[in-house]
């Protein structure tokens, strides 16, 4: 086992809707670890000063909304992956360094493999948003072969520079319907449903019968989810998503698996 860190911490703004400290302090029980996961709810303009304070007690831990991206800049340096994204999720100190890294990636492929099978051949994939959760994603995707993403986000200039940093397979389009037109999978990458009732897309503009994945998680099931659902769609949200990018997370840590059933079965109490 790698040696323990001094702290272990979820950090982002807000968090006290995770359910991260639930299955990870589960699985470090059921390790022997010990150790205590906590969510801490930092300000951006105070991420650079919690992010000394961790690499001064040699800490690790996870990175949340809206901080994956700015806390790659934090980083002495990042894992190819998260160089890849331009986003970090995890991290760890290492001789008094901080080191990021993309669990998000992995979690992602591994959470659609799970819900919907293995990418069909020239799969379309409709994405929805351009922060640090959509480029995770493209970097999944780039991973299937023959797939094509229509990136989608308010900010299209943000849009088409995510979508230029995957120029090989991924196109900005300037509207929801251009992005949803013939896609197979829609992906919600965007925080709307993570609170309150509104949707980030009417499926009304799906000309297919596209699968749903939605990255927000709640409680109860996403707007989302739930509109998906009672059109017939396979739809799932972004839980087993973070619950796998954690167990990915626990083994950067701690260099051993956690038990996953032990996660899930946290989550689900």
């Amino acid at each position: 086992m790698n040696e323990l860190p001094g702290r272990l911490t979820l950090l982002g703004h807000p968090v006290e809707h995770s359910l991260s400290p639930v299955f990870q302090n589960a699985a470090l029980r059921h390790a022997g670890i010990p150790l205590m996961y906590e969510a801490l709810d930092v300000a951006p303009s105070d991420l650079a000063t919690i992010a000394g304070l961790m690499r001064d007690v040699n800490g690790a831990g996870n990175i949340t909304v809206p901080h994956k991206v700015a806390f790659t800049a934090l980083c002495s340096r990042c894992s190819p992956v998260a160089q890849r994204v331009g986003a970090v999720n995890t991290f760890w100190t290492d001789d008094g360094e901080l080191v990021g890294d993309n669990t998000d990636v992995g979690g992602f492929d591994a959470a659609a493999r799970a819900a919907f099978g293995a990418p069909r051949a020239g799969l379309v994939v409709a994405v929805l948003g351009a922060g640090g959760a959509a480029a995770a994603v493209l970097a999944a995707v780039e991973r299937w072969g023959d797939a094509t993403v229509r990136l989608h986000a308010r900010g299209h200039d943000r849009a088409a520079s995510l979508a230029s940093t995957f120029a090989s397979f991924a196109v900005a389009v300037p509207t929801i319907a251009d992005a949803v037109r013939g896609a197979q999978l829609v992906v919600n990458a965007t925080p709307v449903g993570l609170h309150g009732d509104s949707l980030p897309l009417d499926l009304a503009l799906c000309d297919t019968r596209p699968d749903v994945f939605d990255l927000c998680y709640r409680r109860q099931e996403t707007p989302l989810v739930i509109a998906a659902r009672a059109r017939g769609l396979r739809a799932v949200d972004g839980l087993g998503m973070v619950v796998e990018q954690g167990a990915l997370a626990f083994e950067r840590w701690f260099g051993v698996r956690p038990d996953r059933d032990v996660m899930w079965d946290a989550v689900r109490r």
